[in-house]
């Protein structure tokens, strides 16, 4: 059973494979969600038996890599924080596979689609369940192949075959810090298994690795270096700007990478190290100052967005920003509250998008939306509930588990806990405004989509609209259910080894005893940013127009996504193709090929050119060749024999 949960989409996404080739896209589409909902059933009884019963359980599958005294085996580790994240990927995945059955049904290619889908499931569980780091970096890579697939799954569109190689690229930028960091605790540990990581972590604590020319903390190195490849595969400020491209890709992908899966692999990855993370100070620091950064950068970037699916996509950003200064505070486990009722609310919310776009014939622009609440009332409520739930207001899933959060940044007491503590707060303002800017604009107000889109609007079927109800009650339920599980006074009796906290660290336990203000803050913020948004966009249409002129450079400044893509146009993305081209010209053409093949072939050709001239067809011009051939070899032979002779 264990072993079927990672390999039942595997299987599903090698069927579909082969029936892509013979068009038989509904038995494609039954195959994977019949594995999917296999596996799901599944993880439920694995989170009984390990979680809840506190059994973690090793499946030892083969041997897999051994060079010397390196040796990895092919192992499925089956512990709490594996058992929440298989609810998570294999519950959401299950949805969206079942949603793609309606979005994707005039689509000509089903079956690959859902082969695609099924295989980033299967690399995301071989992520989640790897027991040593040269497995989760296998699976991690598998999840960026996939998403490449998928992100650009129509290539024949311009935009989304570049935005797949976007996202590719940048996330080998954090791929190559992850694998240096898997080399320097190889170089520290000598084993890449968890097990002897953990153990033996305090251990190596004050000892010094040789880096850059420089002396430095060996476990600091090592856990900023595993931080970059999280800060790209989690779209963590400065490898972020891959997320907002990838909504080019189909709605259910945006959903399924961009909510539980494929971004939430970097807060998964620092949750499982914490028992080293622990001992690494600086590194746990670090992750707090860019989560608290990203969480700002992103609200303030989505308030200002209009594309439907990119400011569900920022706020994705600034939601695992969230998740990451929690982490660097220690509260690993409000953490991973939050990244599991965000997987319900954020994939409400996308494929919520996705029944808006359909029900407008594929429009994603927020100024051509609008007065449609009445004409489709069931995605309407569906929004509302995530908006609601993402916003963190009281009963909903968000509330309990952001609240958590900034409860436990605060309780810290440290100045980067602080620093985090109201980035968070400002971003739960912002971030109640732009969800309710979006549920204005694209519900409310006088229609602005054109007359052809509005005759033929209509509500999602009930393949697309079954997901969204079974979605929204985690997004309602997912916070209260779970809370006394993941962040309670008990709460580390059910993570049980699976997550370390040193005794020092006290921010969880302090979370529970701050002051009231502190908790009533983001309600306040929350419910300041809703009464904003509704002024704005409900009352005063005019008013964000106005202020926007008013504040001209600071709104280009956000709108511009703080000019990261240019900055990195000019100083990585130009010199790079102009170096290229330098190179393809001056040393391809003109010095490999000149010299080289074209060169010889070049040589060959003149060469061939000058003996065809002496071919005329005249015989006195073949005679006279004739002669002087002779006379060449007449004279060569009488000064070699006089040369012997002497």
């Amino acid at each position: 059973m264990y072993s079927s949960i990672v390999f039942l989409p595997l299987i599903g996404s090698v069927i579909a494979g082969f029936l892509s080739f013979y068009n038989r896209d509904r038995v494609a589409e039954l195959t994977t969600i019949a594995c999917l909902l296999l596996s799901f059933l599944f993880s439920i009884i694995v989170f009984a038996e390990v979680a809840i019963g506190g059994k973690p359980v090793t499946v030892d599958l083969a041997r897999w890599i051994v060079s010397g005294d390196f040796a990895a085996h092919w192992r499925l580790r089956f512990d709490t924080l594996t058992a929440v994240m298989l609810i998570v990927v294999t519950g959401v995945s299950s949805m969206v596979h079942i949603y793609s059955v309606g979005y994707m049904s005039h689509d000509k290619a089903r079956a690959r689609f859902m082969s695609y889908l099924s295989f980033f499931t299967f690399a995301m569980l071989m992520l989640v369940t790897s027991d040593n780091l040269v497995q989760l970096f296998f699976g991690w890579e598998g999840v960026g192949v996939a998403s490449y697939l998928l992100i650009g799954f129509w290539y024949k569109k311009d935009s989304a075959h570049i935005a797949a190689m976007k996202a590719f690229v940048v996330n080998r930028v954090g791929d190559f810090g992850f694998a240096l960091g898997i080399l320097a605790i190889y170089h520290i540990f000598g084993s890449i298994d968890f097990d002897v990581i953990f153990s033996e972590a305090g251990l190596f604590s004050k000892t010094n690795i040789s880096f850059l020319g420089f002396s430095l903390p060996a476990l600091e190195v090592a856990g900023i270096l595993l931080f970059i490849g999280a800060m790209g595969k989690s779209a963590q400020l400065g490898l972020h700007t891959w997320l907002p491209d990838a909504m080019e890709g189909p709605t259910p992908v945006s959903a399924l990478i961009h909510a539980a899966t494929m971004v939430t692999a970097g807060v998964f990855m620092v949750c499982r190290l914490s028992p080293m993370l622990e001992f690494a100070p600086v590194s746990l620091a670090v992750i707090t100052i860019v989560g608290g950064t990203t969480a700002i950068f992103a609200a303030t970037v989505g308030m200002t967005q209009f594309d439907i699916k990119r400011v569900i996509a920022y706020s994705t950003c600034s939601q695992l920003g969230y998740m990451f200064f929690a982490a660097g505070v220690s509260a690993y486990p409000a953490a991973m509250f939050h990244l599991t009722t965000h997987a319900f609310f954020k994939a409400l919310l996308f494929l919520g998008a996705g029944s808006v776009i359909h029900a407008l014939s594929d429009e994603q622009d927020l100024r051509r939306m609008g007065g449609i609440w009445d004409k489709i009332p069931l995605t309407y409520m569906m929004m509302w509930i995530g908006s609601l739930a993402l916003a963190g207001f009281p009963f909903f899933a968000g509330f309990y588990s952001k609240d958590m959060i900034l409860e436990a940044a605060y309780a810290a007491h440290t100045g980067v806990g602080n620093y985090a503590f109201w980035m968070g707060c400002m971003a739960a303002f912002l971030t109640a405004f732009y969800s309710w800017r979006l549920l204005i604009l694209a519900f409310h107000g006088k229609p602005r989509a054109s007359a052809e889109a509005m005759a033929h609007i209509h509500e999602s079927p009930k393949v697309m609209t079954i997901p969204l109800f079974v979605l929204a009650l985690g997004a309602i339920f997912a916070g209260w259910l779970g809370y006394e599980m993941f962040v309670g006074k008990d709460m580390m009796t059910f993570w049980g080894e699976s997550i370390f906290i040193l005794p020092w660290n006290q921010a969880m336990e302090r979370a529970h005893h701050v002051p009231t203000w502190v908790k009533l803050l983001p309600i306040m913020l929350a419910a300041s940013g809703v009464a904003l948004a509704v002024l704005f966009y409900g009352f005063l249409p005019g008013m964000p127009g106005r202020v926007a002129a008013a504040f001209r450079p600071i709104y280009l400044f956000f709108f511009n996504k703080w000019y990261f893509d240019e900055l990195y146009e000019r100083v990585f993305v130009g010199p790079a193709v102009r170096i290229g081209v330098l190179l393809w010209h001056r040393g391809d053409k003109h010095i490999i090929d000149g010299f080289g093949p074209d060169g010889m072939s070049g040589l060959v050709y003149r060469v061939s050119g000058y003996c065809a001239r002496i071919q005329s067809g005249f015989v006195f011009h073949y005679v006279l060749a004739m002669l002087v051939g002779v006379v060449i070899l007449v004279t060569w032979y009488y000064l070699r024999m006089r040369g012997i002779g002497g």
